[in-house]
């Protein structure tokens, strides 16, 4: 990091400036963290235990100005900048090696209009925190499906979650956003404020400012909805397979279908079909009806729960300091071929914690045109990829190879796109697989707002002038 005196256009002084972390360190309401501090190690971690990056400066922002003065420092003394609100990305760009990482997890207000259905939440807030504040007023928007992920990244990536299929992605309910630009000011983007800039912020990742604060549609939902579960064993998981696509195939947008290999305390491999009904409880029944009679499944459970229970259900399965990979793809459907793929070499996975994962998406998702946002994707019907979970470093070969084997084993299945929020460090072309038709434009909003692609750490659309 660049530790020199900083110029006169940064301080706004004429005579000398101040020693560079002096000066942000003036300027800041928030917490600056520095590598050797009592609290770097703890600062610097994120979700994905497998992440060991070294920031140089870590900023706990307390408010958007905050945020303005830790991008006009790190834009002047040519740092690099992650940014960072719930740190699940899985390839750890929420976090980096010598740059200045901006944290915006310590803004947490929220304020709910009931009667508008409307919410206003800063960046900082987790899905949990985000459930808990609207379900205070039997309200909700599609969040995803871990309570303590940032809404910030869900959002500006898409935004998948059991509501997905009734009222859209995330980012299909965003009103408007708050944003700082590369150049250090605030925006206000919406329908009819920067509407290129809100166009690109709703699928579009972290690429052209960072949003301090969204504005949501809200809607009615819960507190109890109806849920149903089944297991069956690995020796019936090709038929369970089958049976579970042509479920999703006729099931209502109400009905949110998700499945996944999985490995039971008992060393037994199986198949799990999770369903949740986002309509009256007394209307999902019969729908829910076909998947817990199919089969002889060794477990079932059908029962309403809580919608902010649903929303954690997940949560201990993907605990913070466990180490991840993960490659993701969609699927248009779930053929013979895929399926043969998925039972012959998910049974290798080298730990006992791997899934196989689907996420159905279509219904509402699917109606919205493909270039109405970045998220282009709007037709596949389900997101599918292998997650390696293990916690010993001397394992990460086995489980990353075992999962890039099984996402090129059902490659030549998949639509070829992908949801940006579950890429990796995948590269360019990959970039573009999430984004399709939508690149070009996207690289001219690029160009507009941030031509110097400072914001450069997450999956990036690079700018051409």
């Amino acid at each position: 990091m660049d530790q020199k005196r900083l110029t006169d256009s940064v301080s706004g002084k004429s005579r000398p400036a101040m020693s560079a972390l002096d000066w942000l360190r003036h300027k800041l309401s928030g917490e600056l963290v520095l590598p050797g501090g009592r609290t770097y190690d703890e600062a610097r971690k994120v979700w994905n235990g497998a992440i060991d990056k070294r920031p140089a400066a870590i900023v706990y922002c307390a408010n958007a100005d905050d945020v303005i003065q830790t991008v006009t420092f790190a834009r002047t003394t040519n740092n690099p900048v992650a940014v960072r609100s719930g740190g699940h990305n899985v390839a750890g760009l929420s976090v980096c090696d010598d740059g200045i990482v901006i944290d915006l997890s310590r803004m947490k207000a929220i304020e709910v209009d009931p009667v508008r259905r409307v919410v206003r939440a800063e960046a900082g807030l987790s899905l949990g925190e985000f459930d808990a504040a609207t379900q205070a007023h039997g309200l909700a928007t599609t969040m995803g499906v871990n309570g303590d992920t940032g809404i910030a990244g869900l959002t500006l990536g898409g935004g998948f979650g059991k509501l997905g299929r009734k009222y859209g992605l995330t980012c299909d309910n965003l009103i408007a956003a708050d944003v700082v630009t590369a150049d250090g000011r605030m925006v206000r983007a919406s329908a009819s404020e920067n509407p290129d800039l809100f166009w690109g912020l709703r699928g579009g990742g972290g690429n052209f400012g960072i949003v301090t604060a969204f504005e949501y549609q809200l809607h009615a939902v819960g507190p109890g909805l109806l849920v149903g579960s089944v297991l069956h064993r690995y020796d019936h998981a090709r038929g369970a397979m089958k049976f579970y696509h042509e479920f999703c195939r006729r099931a209502p947008d109400e009905l949110s279908v998700d499945a996944a290999l999985v490995s039971l305390p008992t060393g037994e491999r199986a198949f799990s079909i999770s369903a949740c009904h986002a309509g009256r409880p007394e209307a999902g029944e019969d729908i829910i009806a076909p998947l817990m009679k199919f089969g002889s499944p060794i477990d079932s459970n059908l029962a309403i729960r809580p919608y902010l229970e649903i929303q954690s259900a997940g949560d201990s399965l993907f605990p913070r300091g466990r180490r991840y990979y993960w490659k993701a793809q969609f699927l248009g459907e779930i053929s013979d071929g895929a399926i043969d793929a998925l039972l012959e070499i998910y049974p290798k996975a080298p730990s006992p914690s791997a899934l196989l994962v689907f996420q159905q998406v279509g219904g509402a998702i699917a109606r919205v045109p493909p270039s109405a946002s970045p998220y282009a994707n709007r037709h596949a019907q389900y997101d599918c990829f292998p997650l390696a979970i293990w916690d010993d470093p001397a394992d990460d070969e086995a489980n990353i190879r075992w999962a890039r084997e099984l996402w090129s084993a059902i490659s030549p299945y998949s639509t070829g796109g992908v949801y940006a929020n579950n890429l990796g460090d995948e590269g360019e072309d990959r970039v573009r697989a999430a984004y399709g038709e939508n690149h070009a434009r996207l690289v001219a909003l690029k160009n507009k707002y941030d031509p110097s692609n400072f914001f450069r750490l997450n999956q990036n659309i690079r700018p051409t002038v």
